[in-house]
């Protein structure tokens, strides 16, 4: 094989790496978003709720879906939000022994259609955008595990989620749908978003 040749193969294994990470976003006018009739049952989140499933069940893995849309020639996120305050990504906790991506779709299942569990293989899910790491209880998430903690609390992944061109979403009456403008999470406003939320533009 020439070094001609060796370039030109090089090339395109490039090309079909760089193509496996376009992400296609389609306007959000594809989409229809309506509400159940039941409400979602809304956990405690509280410090000691977390101690608890801590003693009991170890580390806790979230996992969080960032589904992208167009509006108005920019990209949008698409954000819960609960009791009309607090913004999420969505997704949730893991349960013992599940894995990420089976998890991952579950969730979405539940809180973005309309029957619980009708479409989970419906759910294109891709690569991991990052993960952080909770060395205890009280402190904020970490872009890395210190390699001083040997017993993290919890660790919260965010994995990239491909729509089609049109979907139906189905939220609980609890909860809206919204879609966010990509740059406003990069602002962060932390007294509406999570910090983690920041760091998905850079990620993509």
């Amino acid at each position: 094989m020439t070094d001609d040749a060796v370039v030109l193969v090089n090339a395109a294994a490039e090309d079909d790496v760089a193509a496996e990470h376009v992400v296609d976003i389609f306007p959000l006018s594809g989409y229809y978003f309506g509400s159940s009739l039941n409400p979602l049952f809304l956990k405690d989140h509280s410090l000691s709720r977390f101690r608890a499933n801590y003693e009991a069940r170890g580390l806790r893995t979230c996992v969080q879906a960032v589904i992208l849309v167009e509006l108005f020639k920019h990209p949008h996120i698409l954000l819960l939000q609960v009791k009309n305050s607090s913004f999420k990504l969505p997704g949730g906790r893991l349960g013992i022994g599940e894995q990420d991506i089976e998890g991952l779709r579950r969730k979405l299942s539940r809180k973005l259609s309309l029957d619980d569990g009708d479409n989970e293989a419906e759910w294109e899910v891709r690569e991991c955008l990052g993960m952080w790491w909770k060395p205890d209880f009280e402190t904020l998430f970490y872009p890395y595990l210190p390699p001083n903690i040997k017993s993290p609390k919890e660790c919260a992944k965010l994995f990239l989620v491909k729509l089609p061109v049109s979907h139906k979403f189905i939220v609980p009456k609890n909860m809206k749908l919204l879609a966010v403008p990509l740059c406003q999470l990069h602002g962060n406003d932390k007294a509406r978003y999570d910090f983690l939320y920041s760091f998905i533009a850079p990620t993509i």
